[in-house]
């Protein structure tokens, strides 16, 4: 895998940001380091197969396994997909409301024009809404949402939404800063969503195999 040409670390970009906290700094550093990949087969592959989590397509793969679960009966899948559907809807309604209220120019700005600026803003364009990843805090949220209903497959579903999430820095669509701020965005959705659900609809012990294992009699 050979990178393409690297991307000069020019007065333009060093102006920018000049006047920068440390985390943003360390932010363009890494994205400086990450961006001669981003036209690499691997990264472009990944790129795409990380947009099932956007929010239009993780929203129906969300909706789809809640449907299959109450058309088969299945109420552990049924739950599942609820906690998943409410989980993303929540996730996505707070990373807008941030990202609304912040701007920050994404890294291709940065890496092709020199461009960069982080301030209290009041716009959704694209070029300057970097801050929070919505791709982290959709992932992040339906994997937690997912391992909590089935936690024999947590490995899986956690390790496809760290590569969802981290795709993003070669990619120069986040700094790192962002995918963190998605992760937490997607972390704290997911906890509000389960404190609620696990209440109004609790798994059947037939549902669980964490419950089913404690609930199997010992031999003597």
């Amino acid at each position: 895998m050979r990178p393409t040409s690297p991307v000069d670390p020019s007065a333009d970009i060093r102006d920018a940001v000049a006047d920068a906290s440390a985390i943003e700094r360390a932010d363009v550093e890494v994205t400086k380091a990450a961006a001669p990949y981003r036209h690499t087969l691997p990264v472009r592959i990944a790129g795409q197969l990380s947009e099932l989590a956007d929010q239009p397509p993780l929203i129906s793969i969300c909706a789809a396994t809640l449907a299959l679960g109450l058309v088969t009966g299945d109420r552990r899948l049924a739950r599942s997909g609820g906690r998943m559907l409410a989980s993303e809807l929540l996730a996505t309604a707070i990373k807008s409301a941030v990202k609304k209220s912040i701007d920050r120019t994404r890294p291709k700005l940065l890496v092709d024009e020199g461009r960069y600026r982080m301030a209290p803003g009041s716009t959704d364009e694209h070029p300057i809404n970097s801050f929070p990843s919505g791709h982290t805090a959709g992932a992040v949220t339906v994997a937690r949402a997912f391992a909590r209903d089935y936690p024999e497959h947590a490995g899986v579903a956690y390790l496809a939404a760290s590569a969802a999430a981290l795709v993003q820095i070669p990619r120069c669509t986040h700094y790192p800063s962002d995918l963190a701020a998605g992760a937490a965005v997607g972390i704290v959705a997911e906890l509000a969503v389960s404190a609620v659900l696990d209440r109004a609809w609790p798994a059947d012990v037939q549902d669980d195999p964490v419950r089913v294992t404690a609930a199997r009699p010992t031999s003597a």
